[in-house]
């Protein structure tokens, strides 16, 4: 049986290795070094565009979680990282260049690993294909890609930040759709007009994000106007878009309020709101002390802050199962960024994810989804979640993952009692299925 992996990133090497380490021969295309987007620079396998950084080490932190799972899993991409770590205080930085060679290294000296050098256009002849293009896809594969997902496949994510429903303070809430319009679907963050006004000054003097130049694309912004840009014209311009109070009313006072926002459920069970309308491009930091000044967000733990950039991925909840096959095609997957999580270690367990099932499944067996109290089972069903209308990339948080039974207030308790419950579901999951 063989295998073709298209796309030698994070997510790419992750599928290989894991098709690999099941006795699948895999055939591993990557256009580096021939073509290169404008983002990279390095000839080699899994480069790491942006940060060096894989983010915080610590179990009790969703991204150490994260790297915590994919490590019992057999992760390539984390056991190399430590092989190359560099000292980032409680984050896992890495030498970038020597983990770029080492993982290539590896996939060379891998007996069922071949490495082509070649721009893939069309699928490639194999008994399975996992597509793990990143978010920076040449333009010939994309279109490839767009001929298999229809128009599920986007290249800008323009993405508001979402809380986590818990943070949310339900004093200065209330819960109502506008003109009572169907049921209660909305929770709803008044503002007072003093109010207001401190939080206009806020966020028209508030720091922008760098942006790339692969990312100065004029139509980044068309039809979806970063909130800081729609309240730079006009000091009651948000009054009349986003924070628009028509149709509500405050149940402290009795009246409309001066301004509104809006929070609309993000998934099926609820313990996640995105803020309708606030595309940004604030950097995040500001974003949390901006945004927080709603009274109801005055503590909110943001989930996932907001993003405009160029990435290409699909629409996952419309296309994909929870083990990254596609729906109308079992025996093709995607892998990455491109299934819409977010982040370098979100992709590479995206496509470890993706090569387990699919030597699972040419081996005739069941794939698998990982328990939905773990980071990496969490992750996929967002992914796979039809409930999820207006579908954004998502990284690795706490937030995706199902409540305690226990309600505990210390926030870093909490945590650790999150990750401790996945490491346990997972290691019992592992043990279940023989993965």
């Amino acid at each position: 049986m063989r295998a073709a992996v298209i796309g030698g990133g994070l997510a790419g090497v992750e599928c290989a290795h894991a098709l690999s380490r099941s006795g699948i021969q895999v055939d591993l295309y990557e256009q580096k070094p021939l073509n290169k987007s404008p983002a990279h620079k390095l000839d080699t396998l899994a480069e790491l565009v942006c940060s060096n950084s894989l983010k915080a080490e610590r179990l009790n932190s969703a991204a150490g979680l994260l790297k915590a799972e994919m490590a019992y899993l057999g992760s390539i991409c984390v056991e190399t990282a430590y092989e190359c770590k560099v000292d980032a205080g409680g984050a896992l930085a890495v030498d970038r260049f020597e983990f770029s060679r080492i993982i290539t290294d590896k996939i060379l000296a891998d007996e069922n690993i071949t490495l082509i050098a070649k721009e893939i256009t069309k699928l490639p002849k194999a008994d399975g294909v996992v597509i793990c293009a990143g978010p920076l896809a040449s333009e010939r594969i994309s279109k490839t890609i767009r001929e298999l997902c229809g128009e599920g496949l986007s290249f800008y994510d323009a993405a508001a930040p979402i809380v986590s429903a818990q943070s949310i303070d339900m004093s200065c809430a209330f819960v109502q759709s506008r003109y009572d319009r169907g049921g209660g679907d909305y929770i709803n963050c008044p503002m007072n007009k003093e109010e207001y006004e401190a939080f206009y000054e806020a966020i028209i003097t508030a720091e922008s994000a760098d942006v790339h130049s692969f990312d100065k694309r004029k139509d980044v912004y068309e039809g979806c106007m970063p909130i800081e840009v729609l309240a730079s014209r006009g000091k009651d311009t948000m009054r009349y878009g986003p924070l628009k109070p028509v149709g509500l009313t405050d149940p402290r006072t009795g009246h409309r309020p001066w301004a509104n926002l809006q929070l609309r459920k993000e998934n099926r069970d609820g313990n996640m709101y995105n803020l309708v309308g606030f595309q940004t491009n604030l950097k995040f930091g500001e974003q949390k002390r901006v945004f927080s000044m709603f009274p109801a967000l005055k503590n909110a733990e943001f989930v996932r802050c907001g993003v405009m950039h160029r990435n290409t991925f699909i629409d996952s909840p419309r296309l994909l199962n929870g083990d990254f096959s596609m729906k109308n095609n079992p025996l093709l997957f995607f892998g990455g960024q491109i299934t819409g999580v977010e982040g370098y270690m979100e992709s590479a367990a995206s496509g470890l994810m993706a090569g387990l099932n699919l030597a699972r499944r040419l081996r005739g067996e069941d794939t698998v989804i990982l328990p939905e109290d773990t980071m990496i089972g969490a992750l996929s069903r967002y992914i796979s979640d039809g409930t999820v209308k207006n579908f954004q990339p998502m990284g690795a948080n706490f937030g995706v993952l199902p409540p305690l039974s226990e309600k505990i207030r210390d926030k870093q308790l909490r945590y650790a009692e999150l990750a401790d419950r996945a490491m346990k579901s997972l290691e019992k999951a592992v043990a279940e299925l023989s993965l």
